[in-house]
């Protein structure tokens, strides 16, 4: 029987099982990754993060779905990761080498709070990537039932639809739709929200590879981002969520900065 040692986080209702593999002795193989994330026979979670040894940080961090998929970003896990690393170090921050090499810096901000840099945008249509060259402001022939999304990458593909009542709308049913529809050709995270004012937006998500979750980091960044693409802000607003909300600021069109609350549940085994 193998023992996999786990710590279990979440950002926010968006939670996390971390695996600590900087020694290289764990090796997980998709099936192994969905029986942990079974949540009657596993431990559960929305993500698996995997920390591996990196030669440019203090660790690398790789990212798996509930369906044993990748994710080349995840915005509460990296904060959660970074306040796990700067408890042990005791260090008030830390540099993490992301899936696709780039370094994520992240501290400690006020009150107990964890600020990431989750780097720039990526604004162009085969960046994301959609099936085809469009205007990613505006993103047509989803479905009649929709509003024509903003599409935007922040490490994975996210579609950002706008709509007038998000605590009534059916998330699930168009979240699933629209996550493989042939737009997106690596399926995408999809966001519904709605702007209460010019510094606070309501926003529910639908994550690809994870469907119905309390919160997503990265799709706070997209939608933060998508609205002021759309001039609904200023490029700084809070993203209140299912699970509760994180401060969201696009510097002047460049790096996103992501704040917001870290909880440690519980360490364990898991009995593979």
């Amino acid at each position: 029987m193998t023992k996999i040692p786990f710590t279990k986080m979440d950002g926010l209702g968006n939670d996390f099982v971390i695996i600590d593999n900087r020694s290289g002795n764990i090796g997980l193989t998709p099936d192994q990754i969905v029986a942990i994330g079974n949540r009657k026979t596993g431990v559960g979670f929305d993500q698996l993060i995997l920390l591996e040894k990196s030669d440019k940080a203090a660790v690398k961090i790789l990212f798996f779905n509930a369906d044993g998929s990748t994710a080349g970003a995840c915005g509460n896990g990296s904060r959660c990761t970074a306040r796990l690393l700067m408890d042990e170090q005791g260090a008030d921050a830390v540099e993490m080498e992301s899936p696709d090499g780039r370094i994520l810096k992240a501290w400690r901000a006020e009150n107990g709070l964890v600020t990431v840099n989750m780097g720039k945008p990526r604004l162009k249509w085969d960046e994301i990537p959609l099936a085809r060259e469009c205007d990613t402001l505006a993103v047509a022939g989803i479905d009649k039932g929709l509003p024509e999304p903003c599409c935007v990458s922040v490490g994975n593909p996210h579609a950002v639809f706008f709509v007038d009542d998000v605590e009534h709308f059916d998330v699930e049913k168009w979240g699933s739709m629209v996550e493989t529809h042939p737009m997106f050709p690596d399926r995408v995270n999809v966001e519904f929200a709605q702007p209460v004012s010019s510094d606070l937006i309501r926003m529910r998500v639908w994550e690809r590879g994870a469907g119905l979750t309390e919160a997503c980091g990265t799709g706070a960044c997209a939608t933060l981002v998508a609205a002021a693409r759309r001039g609904l802000n200023a490029g700084k607003a809070e993203i209140k969520m299912d699970g509760g909300s994180l401060v969201i600021e696009w510097q002047n069109g460049g790096d996103i900065l992501m704040t917001g609350k870290t909880h440690r549940a519980f360490v364990g085994e898991y009995l593979g």
